[in-house]
This record gives C-alpha cells, structure tokens and sequence, in this order.
C-alpha cells in the first residue's frame, strides 16, 4: 500500500477520534436517568471509541502511533478550551443577545472543570495505551479483544476518578462522589465491551489496506 494510502487511513482514524472526544466533551452534558435513580451522561455513547480508537491504531501502527493520537486528542481539547474562554468573553451584539443565557450555560465551563477533564484524559487514555501493550508484551496476552477491555478496565478508572475527584473534591462529600464515580464507570466500561466488535472491524479494514 502506498504511503499516501497509509496516511489516509490514518486521517481517518484520527478524525473518528478526535469526533468520538469532543462529542463527548460537549453533548456529554445532557444527562439521562440510569438506575436507582442515578443519571448517566450521554458521552458513555461515544467516549468508550476514544480508548478503543487509540487501541486499534496501537495494535496497527504501535505505541509511538497510539501516543501521537493521545496527544493530539489533548492539543485539540485544551486548544478548543482556549477558544471557548475567548468566546465567553467578547461582546454580544443586541441581535445577537437571543442565544447569550443558552451559549453561556454550555460554554461556560469551570477552570476547575476544564482542568478537571484535561487531566483525566491525557492521564487515562495513557494508562490505556501503557497498559495495553503491558498485557501483550508483559503478560504475553495475545487475543486483542481481552487486551483492550483489561486496558479499559484499568484506564476507565484513572479517567474516572480523576475527574470526579478533580471536579467534586470539596463540593460534594466521599460518598457522593464515589456514588457518582460507580455507574458512570461501569457503564462506560460495558459499552467498550459492547463497541469490540468495531475495533475488530478497523483492524481489518486497516491491515487489509496495508498490505
């Protein structure tokens, strides 16, 4: 396959990414009911492709290629982050003034928040990748699919608590946030056990074009 080829699905993969990251970081603040009348957010549809992504593309192209995506992922959310706070803070025109109360409650995220998911990104995603190559090099684990989801038991965690912790400490007690932490956790981890099947189907796809 030429290089050209090669860059391409790279692009791709890359694009389906960083998608998969800011649809969480914003779609993710509408909420959903979820059991025992706790709510989950709406990114555990889409944040499970951000760890799954960086672990298909280090099974094709390896952990330099993998960490190139993580910090991509991360230039991208602090950058946009920077936008958002030059956003908040330029002047309204009086037509404009229909759409302030609704952009400032989206947009208007905390430092302390945006710190909050910088750091649980660019320390889960890698954890993902670090651990993902342990379990194959280390532990000699050689079927992908139980690779990916040990890695994302264990990232899914530091990607959790960080946040909550980061975001809560102080606001809520322990209790709470460990309450909270516990089901955005569990089902963030089934729906990347549920999304392997696709992370089969962009390994294929991007080692049938590869050879």
């Amino acid at each position: 396959m030429s290089n050209e080829k090669t860059n391409l699905k790279i692009i791709i993969a890359l694009t389906l990414y960083l998608v998969s990251l800011f649809a969480s970081n914003t779609l993710g603040l509408k909420i959903m009911p979820f059991l025992f009348g706790t709510h989950l957010s709406v990114a555990v549809f889409f944040f499970p492709l951000v760890f799954l992504t960086t672990d298909v593309i280090g099974q094709v192209y390896g952990k330099t290629m993998a960490k190139s995506f993580v910090w991509a992922g991360f230039l991208s959310v602090a950058l946009f982050l920077a936008y958002s706070l030059v956003s908040l803070a330029a002047p309204w025109a009086r037509e404009g003034l229909w759409a302030k109360e609704s952009f400032n409650t989206i947009f208007a995220v905390s430092l302390r928040m945006s710190i909050a998911s910088l750091l649980a990104y660019i320390i889960g995603e890698y954890q993902d990748v670090l651990s993902f190559f342990f379990f194959k090099n280390k532990l000699n684990v050689q079927a992908f699919w139980l690779r990916s989801n040990l890695s994302n038991l264990w990232s899914q965690a530091f990607d959790t608590l960080i946040f909550m912790f980061v975001a809560f400490w102080g606001v809520y007690s322990l209790k709470t946030i460990l309450l909270m932490s516990l089901p955005w956790y569990i089902f963030k981890v089934i729906m990347g056990l549920l999304y392997t099947p696709l992370s089969y189907l962009g390994i294929y796809i991007l080692q049938e074009k590869s050879q």
